[in-house]
């Protein structure tokens, strides 16, 4: 009696961490998948909205800034609510270090002395935001924004 509990309970667990095994990598894979279509996400969004100018504190069609842009984006892609400016952006979320980005994340950078900016991480060292140089991408190691480098922020999982 005593053999055939114990051989149910090795069962089970062996079964349990079997189980539990392949729900890590479905969750892996789901997360890997989920960036790679975050980073389409990214390409499709630029291109809707390429087209429009740089205005300070503009949020549509005659120009947008840098946190409309991220409030637009979050909101028409992710289906995620984000505050309109940079300021109150960037108490969204968990901070993350610099090194642990995914796409998706919010990068803030000091480009004054109280000017503030914001993209959305992109994925390979870029990131995607509304510039004075209009809607674009920008590695993250060009020298004014390595310089200017802040803080980053994850809002979606």
């Amino acid at each position: 009696m005593f053999k055939k509990s114990l051989l149910a309970v090795s069962i089970s667990i062996l079964l349990s961490s079997t189980l539990f095994s392949a729900e890590l990598k479905k969750d892996y894979n789901s997360l890997k998948s989920t960036n790679y279509k975050n980073s389409k996400v990214f390409s499709e969004f630029y291109n809707e909205m390429k087209h429009l100018d740089y205005k300070m504190g503009g949020t549509g069609k005659n120009g947008i800034d840098c946190s409309a842009f991220t409030q637009k984006m979050f909101k028409e892609k992710f289906n995620v609510l984000l505050p309109r400016t940079t300021r109150t952006q960037v108490n969204e979320g968990i901070e993350i270090k610099k090194s642990e980005l995914k796409p998706g994340d919010l990068v803030f950078f000091k480009t004054g002395k109280t000017d503030r900016h914001v993209g959305v991480y992109a994925g390979n060292g870029e990131f995607l935001h509304a510039s004075i140089k209009g809607i674009q991408f920008t590695k993250l190691d060009k020298p004014f924004y390595k310089n200017a480098y802040w803080t980053a922020r994850r809002i979606i999982n």
